[in-house]
């Protein structure tokens, strides 16, 4: 199995691809993995020019030679190429699995909505370097390799979402609530909708959340699950509701059954939610 990494985003170091390259070597020695080139770029914020993502995004996803493309990074930039390089794929492109979250979420909503059947938030390769990385990056490799439903969000790993639920969906808060009512936002009728965030202060989840629960299309969720919210700012003054109270106030507003919490966020121990 060969597996391609772009970097849709913000650029990779050289030390992050070596050591899933050994990891993955020595984890799933069937699976060769390929680092684009433009993975090291960088110009200005950007894993090089939006060009230059746009290009290896499309010459991976093409590539019949690859089986799957793993995003390298979060950050910020896939919105700005997301909408032009997918409307340039082939049917090559559909055969292959498409894994990553945070800044990805852009690419994989534009992805889902298109209407490519193999598309999942979960870890990336810069997880590597985290503390317990190594976990997160074993459990995309065993994700994108074999589909081991071990790797999956606990109460996805029956085949289905909570309550019986045969959809899921995962992305980050401030990601979905920047893409709605664009032509990347894909339809989640009928899904269980996984939120998580990261470095954002509390008032600002609450009006992403505002911003989501209002769009008519969200409120046709089958429910929503909340996870972690990490590396929350201090806010002065105190917002006064943690992550919890703030969804569930805009479940009930909105009329959206709350779920409960989900095992997804921004740290190593981030789960796989395959879309569908």
């Amino acid at each position: 199995m060969r597996i391609g990494v772009v970097a849709p985003s913000t650029p990779i170091r050289n030390d992050v691809a070596e050591a899933v390259t050994a990891l993955a070597a020595a984890h799933a020695p069937d699976v060769e993995i390929v680092f684009h080139p433009q993975c090291f770029l960088v110009h200005n914020h950007f894993a090089g020019t939006d060009a230059a993502r746009a290009e290896a995004f499309v010459a991976v996803a093409n590539d019949p030679a690859f089986d799957a493309l793993w995003f390298a990074r979060g950050g910020y930039g896939s919105c700005r190429i997301a909408e032009d390089a997918i409307a340039r794929l082939t049917p090559a492109a559909r055969a292959k699995a498409y894994l990553g979250y945070s800044d990805a979420g852009y690419l994989l909503a534009g992805l889902y909505a298109a209407g490519f059947g193999q598309v999942a938030h979960g870890p990336m390769p810069q997880d590597v370097r985290r503390d317990g990385g190594e976990a997160a990056v074993r459990r995309a490799l065993d994700w994108l390799s074999r589909r081991d439903a071990g790797s999956l969000e606990p109460n996805l790993a029956d085949g289905g979402g909570l309550d019986g639920q045969s959809k899921a969906a995962a992305f980050n808060i401030t990601v979905l609530s920047q893409l709605l009512g664009t032509p990347l936002q894909p339809a989640l009728d009928g899904h269980m909708l996984l939120l998580e965030e990261v470095s954002e202060y509390m008032y600002r989840t609450d009006r992403a959340m505002f911003h989501i629960t209002s769009n008519p299309a969200i409120r046709a969720v089958a429910g929503i699950r909340l996870g972690r919210c990490s590396l929350v700012p201090p806010n002065d003054p105190d917002f006064g509701e943690s992550e919890e109270q703030v969804v569930r106030h805009w479940c009930e507003r909105s009329g959206i059954a709350y779920r409960g919490r989900a095992d997804i966020g921004h740290d190593a121990d981030n789960k796989v939610v395959p879309f569908g």
